[in-house]
C-alpha cells in the first residue's frame, strides 16, 4: 500500500496499532499526537491539538510537504471527563464535544480538500459503542462519540460524488490504557456483559480500519462498524 495516511491521536492504543498496521503494510504513515512520540521511527509524528483549527491546517501541511497529501485520514484523537450529569461542570462537557466532535470535523473538513483533487479518499472516525447505548457517567463522552455518526453519514453523502468514502468504527471494550487502569471487579464486570467474554485489542481495531481505508472496501460509505464482542449486537 504506497499510500500516505494521517491518524490523528496515533502515539498510543488504538491510534498507535493502526498506524503500525497500516506501516507494516506499506504506507506512509503520519500521526498526530499531545503528549509525546511513539517509539517508531517509520512514523511521522506531529504535535497537534485538534481542538485548534490553525494547528489542524499545520499538521495537514507539515504531512502534504513531507510525504505527500494524504489519501487515508482516520479521526481518532479524542478525550474523556467522567463524571455524573448533576456534577459535571459545563466545560467538562463542551471541551469533551470540542475535542472528540468538533475536533473530528475540524479533521475531516482539512482533510477533503487534497482528496476532492485526487478525486479518491478515505475517511475513517472512531466512535465507540458508548455513543449508540450510553453510559452513565458519560454523557459527553457518548453525545460526543454519537454526534460522530451523523458527521460521517453527513460527509458521505456529500462526497460520494469524488469517490471519498467516509465511515465510522464503533469500538467495545478495548485492552487499552484507560480499562488497565480500572478495578479488577470493574474489568470483570465489563467482560461479564460482553458475549464474546473478553476485551478487544486495539489490533483487532486497526484491522478494521485498515479494511474500510482499503480499494476492497470502495462500495462502503456511511456505515457504521461495531467492533464489541457481540455487546451491541441487533443495534
Amino acid at each position: 500500500m504506497d499510500k500516505v495516511v494521517l491518524i490523528t491521536g496515533g502515539s498510543r492504543g488504538i491510534g498507535l496499532a493502526t498506524a503500525r498496521a497500516f506501516a507494516d503494510h506499506g504506507a506512509r504513515v503520519a500521526i498526530t499526537h499531545r503528549s509525546g512520540p511513539p517509539d517508531d521511527d517509520r512514523l511521522l509524528a506531529i504535535e497537534c491539538d485538534v481542538t485548534d483549527e490553525a494547528d489542524v491546517d499545520r499538521a495537514f501541511s507539515e504531512v502534504e510537504a513531507q510525504l505527500g497529501p494524504a489519501e487515508i485520514v482516520v479521526s481518532n484523537a479524542g478525550i474523556t471527563k467522567d463524571g455524573l450529569v448533576l456534577r459535571m461542570k459545563e466545560d467538562d462537557f463542551t471541551s469533551v464535544l470540542d475535542a472528540n466532535l468538533t475536533g473530528g470535523f475540524r479533521v475531516a473538513r482539512r482533510a477533503v480538500k487534497p482528496m476532492m483533487k485526487l478525486r479518491r479518499g478515505r475517511l475513517v472516525f472512531v466512535s465507540s459503542v458508548v455513543g449508540r447505548n450510553g453510559q452513565a457517567g458519560q454523557a459527553n463522552y457518548a453525545a460526543s462519540k454519537a454526534g460522530l455518526v451523523g458527521l460521517a453519514r453527513s460527509l458521505a453523502k456529500e462526497f460520494a460524488s469524488r469517490s471519498i468514502t467516509v465511515n465510522v468504527v464503533a469500538p467495545g471494550p478495548v485492552a487499552t490504557d484507560m480499562i488497565e487502569a480500572l478495578p479488577a471487579e470493574r474489568q470483570a464486570a465489563i467482560t461479564d456483559a460482553v458475549p464474546l467474554g473478553r476485551f478487544g485489542t486495539p489490533e483487532e481495531i486497526a484491522a478494521t480500519i485498515r479494511f474500510l481505508a482499503s480499494d476492497e472496501a470502495a462500495y462502503i460509505t456511511g456505515a457504521v462498524i461495531p467492533v464489541d464482542g457481540g455487546l451491541n449486537m441487533g443495534l
